[in-house]
């Protein structure tokens, strides 16, 4: 294995997973929101570079083609378990969550199944599109906790007639409450979207993937 830039890279990615999640030991909220909403958008930037410098600088290697989807999952599912630890649990998130989950795990299964036949499973466009759309939505689903920690935290200085006042439009709104709402509902809608987007995208593909494979799971004649 050469330590190349594009494999360095790729292992900070695979080593940023778990430090979405390691943020919310350590920090409170919403630093914890912010931090983890860095690392994650570094981790998602660096899934393009990686790629990008491996094929212009001729450095693609069997080590690279290996941990880069197995970081790219480690990074979606802890942040959607991180996403959905710290939610109300709320079905239009858990549902979608679950199917990016399952299909994740299904097709590791799958791979390491058909061992040799696996490049039979290569990944295509649009599962890049599908890997696209779920750190995309996981970003702004940060962004969406981050809008609604410090709506809370400017709220708490407020009694409860002063902060109903403002956010019926009877009070001018001095502290910048209206904003944040806005902020925290747009993004929270816009994440969800993109979420179950993202979560049909994991269907289609997964689907595709276990059509590829029915030959091989076949019992011989």
């Amino acid at each position: 294995m050469k330590w190349t830039l594009p494999n360095i890279l790729t292992v900070l990615r695979l080593l940023a997973a778990p430090g979405v999640a390691v943020m919310f030991l350590y920090f409170n909220r919403p630093w914890a929101d912010w931090f983890a909403l860095v690392l994650f958008l570094g981790a998602a930037i660096t899934d393009w570079v990686d790629g990008y410098l491996a094929r212009s600088w001729q450095q693609e290697s069997r080590f690279g083609a290996m941990l880069d989807p197995i970081a790219d999952k480690a990074m979606v599912i802890i942040a959607l378990l991180v996403i959905v630890g710290y939610s109300s649990m709320s079905p239009w998130l858990v549902l979608p969550a679950t199917f990016i989950t399952f299909r994740e795990v299904f097709v590791s299964g799958l791979r390491e199944f058909l061992g040799g036949q696996a490049k039979l499973l290569k990944v295509t466009k649009l599962a890049k599109w599908k890997t696209t759309a779920q750190m995309v939505a996981i970003a702004v689903l940060f962004a969406r906790d981050i809008f609604l920690h410090h709506l809370l935290k400017r709220a708490a200085a407020l009694d409860d007639a002063t902060f109903q006042g403002i956010m019926s439009g009877a009070l001018s709104d001095d502290v910048g409450l209206l904003w944040l709402a806005q902020l925290r509902d747009a993004a929270g809608f816009l994440g969800l979207v993109l979420l179950w987007i993202a979560a049909a995208l994991t269907l289609i593909t997964g689907w595709d993937y276990f059509r590829k494979a029915i030959p091989f799971l076949k019992e011989p004649a």
